[in-house]
């Protein structure tokens, strides 16, 4: 920097004035009327003097002066690129800022969009699912329908109907547990894509900014695309702080990031859901089978026991009638010693006078036709026996038949009817949702 001399005030000189006081002063009459327009020779050096002296204070002040703006126009230009690298490395800053905050904003986009599409996955499942409890309910109705159809005595409310009733309210219930699932499923979709658009507007937003501060940030006094903007450094009413700023986008994230877990743990909450489902389908299903087995087992075996019994009944009866037979012809067999008896009784009391003695062969006779009488009396309530016994097994003959038709019956509607149509219930997997 060029050494000056600091400025200071030179010292006044004093001059004295020419006054005439006697001989050899312009007093005289040769000087009259010429006072006025000359100057003395003090007075003209006091003139230069102070020429001089003007000019020298004006150069000096001058030279001041330069000096000094030389060295403000050093400082100012000094300033201003200080001040522009500095805004410049503010810039710069932002940009790192924005950068950070952009990318974070982005990977919470690409987390949440991932998120929402696994969430969408389980959703389908939670549908399939859904779809796929159609089939065993409309089996277990269809079962329930089916066994409406059996004929008595069989129409009995056993095990097998209160194991499908339990099958049928079981799938209603899941049915229900399903559809509730779905719309916080979808509920959450919506939350997760309202936090996604969220977080890409405030990303769209950064790119923005990041793409006009990226280009501030390249501007420099030689760059030929800048303009003067008078009114550009008033602050819009609307301008955040960092601290608003920074408080934005992490809130953004926060909330993102609680959706983006809350939505995590709905798709365990529909694991759980489906395992358990699946598994509880799958365990009723197994004890309506074992039931249906059992059933079958127990109606096979009195079907059996009832044929046994309708074998040795049309046996018996076989025999009974050969019984009545016989019976029939005792008595027809009885009826000629009768009239035998009787015959002889009804001739000899016609016997002559004395000779209508009671003799041992009238008591014989008398005796034969009471004991002839008393054996068919015997015999025919036997045949009423007999044949009330015929009755009654053929009575017992046309229940078995009709037990046995019935229990047919049964068998066909529980075995060839219900068990076949159980043959398409869904596996485990269809019933997960992953087919």
């Amino acid at each position: 920097m060029a050494q000056t001399v600091p400025p200071c005030e030179l010292p006044a000189k004093e001059y004295e004035v020419a006054r005439n006081t006697g001989a050899y002063t312009s007093s005289g009459l040769a000087t009259a009327g010429f006072r006025t327009a000359k100057y003395l020779l003090e007075e003209w050096f006091q003139n230069c003097y102070a020429r001089y002296h003007q000019a020298f204070a004006d150069r000096d002040q001058s030279e001041r002066q330069r000096h000094e703006s030389q060295q403000l126009a050093s400082e100012t230009q000094a300033l201003a690129q200080r001040t522009q690298q500095d805004s410049t490395r503010r810039v710069g800053e932002r940009l790192q800022d924005m950068h950070g905050w952009k990318s974070e904003l982005q990977r919470e986009v690409e987390a949440l969009a991932a998120e929402t599409d696994l969430l969408l996955a389980q959703k389908q499942r939670l549908e399939r699912a859904l779809d796929a409890t159609e089939v065993p309910f409309s089996i277990a109705t269809d079962n329930l329908q089916c066994r409406e159809r059996r004929q008595h005595p069989n129409l009995v409310r056993d095990y097998v109907e209160t194991e499908l009733l339990k099958e049928a309210e079981l799938i209603r219930n899941i049915q229900e547990l399903l559809k509730r699932t779905i719309m916080q499923a979808v509920s959450q979709i919506r939350l997760n894509r309202e936090r996604k658009e969220t977080c890409e507007m405030d990303w769209s937003d950064k790119v923005e900014a990041y793409n006009i501060d990226e280009t501030c940030g390249r501007y420099h006094s030689q760059s030929t695309q800048v303009q003067a903007h008078p009114h550009s450094t008033a602050f819009q009413e609307s301008a955040s702080t960092p601290e608003t700023w920074a408080k934005f986008t992490q809130d953004n994230l926060c909330r993102a990031q609680r959706e983006r877990l809350a939505s995590a743990n709905l798709r365990v909450l529909v694991d759980c859901v489906l395992r358990d489902t699946s598994e509880d389908l799958r365990l009723q299903c197994d004890a309506v089978n074992l039931a249906f087995g059992r059933r079958c087992e127990e109606l096979e075996d009195a079907r059996h026991k009832l044929q046994q019994h309708l074998h040795k009944t049309l046996r018996e009866i076989t025999d009974q009638e050969h019984n009545v037979a016989a019976l029939k012809q005792a008595i027809k067999d009885k009826e000629a010693p009768l009239r035998v008896a009787q015959t002889r009784l009804y001739l000899r009391s016609h016997r002559p006078n004395v000779e209508l003695c009671r003799d041992a062969a009238q008591f014989r006779l008398v005796s034969e036709v009471e004991e002839l009488n008393m054996s068919l009396a015997a015999l025919r309530e036997k045949l009423l026996e007999a044949e009330q016994s015929l009755r009654n097994l053929e009575d017992t003959h046309m229940s078995l038949e009709k037990d046995i038709t019935a229990m047919t019956n049964s068998l066909f509607i529980d075995r060839q009817k219900c068990m076949a149509h159980r043959t398409r219930y869904p596996t485990i997997l269809q019933l997960a949702g992953y087919q």
